[in-house]
């Protein structure tokens, strides 16, 4: 395996030495980068070009400029990493920090969620091969890959903040509203469950009813303005997504596990109480400390619940710790909307990666940060979700035709073990080829989203350079993108070798 890594790593520095000498020639053969100041009317011109001249070495071959760029990469392995100026003098690491912090954090956050959303409606929709569900994915997947980014954008920002900020103003649904959203929830649900005329009926007529009463109470309790969660249902949540985790991973044959899943949820929702001081004005060095405190007795749990399917154990238990953690940040949260509404009565920001002058407190401004990223998270996630599904689906139905799924099948094995531990396993090399390749091409394919958002990330980074012929910020951009794109695809190769030993060779 080690020598499998290292080939890899010496092929993929290979790949990025030449493309980054193909990158910085068509860059700086792109225009004139003394256009601009070329046909200024300003008494010291000359002054002007003479010193972007210096700043950019202009004056120098463009081989030596190049190595110049790359020394000064090459620097960044021993702590004096050099990614030069831009046309006016600023140091591009400061900017590039920046911009990559802000990409980054958008681009992981719209991947892991489109993989989770994407995966499941794959899995989902190959079992259900054919199903009303399958044909409203398919017709949704496609309806969102074809959708132009720039005109996406326009729409959530109209609806999903303009509009919204509106209607938050009051915080109440009209009564046609509420109706028609219970219609549309049940004509969706049924769709997705399935089953006879009469099961169908009685699906969408449960759910029409239970949406429009709680819609209705929602309403009279001012909730949208003024939420509330609790403990209690913390607690719920928690052990719910724990039953849901043990159904998947092992089944409800060994209730150990169960047992453990259970524990962990009402071990989170006491360290809630115990930790509740620290909480209400964390940092995020506090924050981080007590998730990996929450991870570490997890795992603990499920050690002592395991028995001889520890392993297992251990997996639910630290799924549960995971989702009672983000259940209780979510509980914290909603706390305090309606202090966040006082200071933003606008909250969905449609402009800028945050809202200048801030006053808020610590989960205030979390809010604020949720609230600035949310649209183009939205965006990136729902055309990834669409190649997502499909390419699962697509796998899931390769394998689930395979000789090994029928003969498990036919030994006796639940359907759940069928589909998680022998289809789904082999149907993931597929999915991990267009996860590696997605997080990359989100970074590029975020310069058009952080454009119509006013996001101040990598994308204006490169904008700014290829505008300007600065190849500085453009490499630097290739840099980030280059890196992240060469380490995703090192990753799915080490995962190939994990799902298939047979690939190491």
């Amino acid at each position: 395996m080690l020598k499998f890594i290292l080939r890899r790593v010496a092929v993929s520095a290979v790949v990025l030495l030449a493309a980054s000498f193909l990158m910085f020639v068509l860059t700086i053969n792109s225009g004139d980068p003394l256009k601009d100041l070329r046909e200024s009317n300003a008494t010291n011109k000359q002054q002007l070009i003479d010193a972007r001249i210096a700043f950019m070495g202009l004056d120098l071959p463009w081989y030596e400029r190049y190595w110049n760029w790359l020394k000064g990469v090459g620097g960044c392995f021993t702590g004096q990493c050099d990614l030069g100026v831009t046309a006016n003098n600023v140091d591009v690491l400061s900017l590039t920090t920046q911009a990559a912090g802000a990409t980054l954090r958008l681009v992981t956050l719209a991947t892991l969620l489109a993989i989770v959303v994407g995966v499941a409606l794959g899995i989902l929709t190959a079992i259900r091969q054919y199903s009303g569900f399958d044909y409203s994915v398919t017709f949704g997947a496609f309806l969102f890959f074809s959708l132009p980014v720039f005109w996406a954008a326009v729409l959530l920002k109209e609806y999903g903040a303009i509009r919204y900020n509106d209607w938050i103003a009051t915080g109440q649904y009209q009564p046609v509203t509420i109706l028609v959203s219970a219609a549309v929830l049940g004509f969706v649900l049924q769709a997705v469950l399935g089953g006879d005329r009469r099961r169908r009926l009685l699906t969408a007529g449960g759910t029409f009813a239970f949406v429009t009463v709680v819609m209705f109470v929602l309403n009279a309790l001012d909730w949208y303005r003024n939420p509330m969660f609790g403990a209690g249902m913390v607690l719920l949540v928690s052990a719910g997504a724990g039953v849901v985790v043990t159904a998947l991973v092992t089944g409800f044959g060994n209730r150990r596990v169960l047992y453990g899943a259970l524990t962990t949820a009402v071990v989170g929702v006491v360290a809630y109480f115990v930790f509740a001081p620290v909480l209400l004005d964390p940092s995020w060095l506090s924050l981080i400390g007590l998730f990996l405190l929450a991870v570490v007795v997890s795992l603990g749990i499920g050690y002592a619940w395991g028995g001889y399917a520890r392993r297992q154990a251990m997996l639910v238990t630290l799924v549960t710790g995971v989702l009672t953690s983000l259940a209780v940040v979510f509980d914290i949260l909603v706390a305090h909307w309606s202090s966040f509404l006082g200071l933003k009565s606008r909250p969905i920001s449609t402009i800028g990666a945050a809202t200048p002058n801030f006053t808020g407190g610590f989960w205030e401004s979390v809010l604020d940060m949720g609230a600035q990223i949310l649209l183009p998270t939205v965006l990136l996630t729902l055309i990834s979700v669409a190649s997502y599904s499909r390419y699962t689906r697509s796998s899931m139905l390769e394998v689930m035709g395979q000789d090994y799924v029928r003969t498990a099948r036919a030994k006796g094995l639940s359907e759940r073990a069928v589909i998680t531990k022998h289809a789904f396993r082999n149907a993931l090399i597929p999915i991990t080829t267009i996860v590696a390749f997605d997080f990359a091409g989100l970074i590029g394919g975020a310069v058009i989203t952080e454009r119509v958002f006013g996001w101040k990330g990598m994308g204006a980074l490169f904008a700014d350079g290829l505008n300007h012929v600065d190849p500085a910020p453009v490499m630097a951009f290739f840099l980030v993108t280059g890196v992240a794109a060469v380490l995703m695809n090192l990753v799915a190769d080490i995962i190939y070798a994990s799902l298939d030993p047979r690939i190491r060779r």
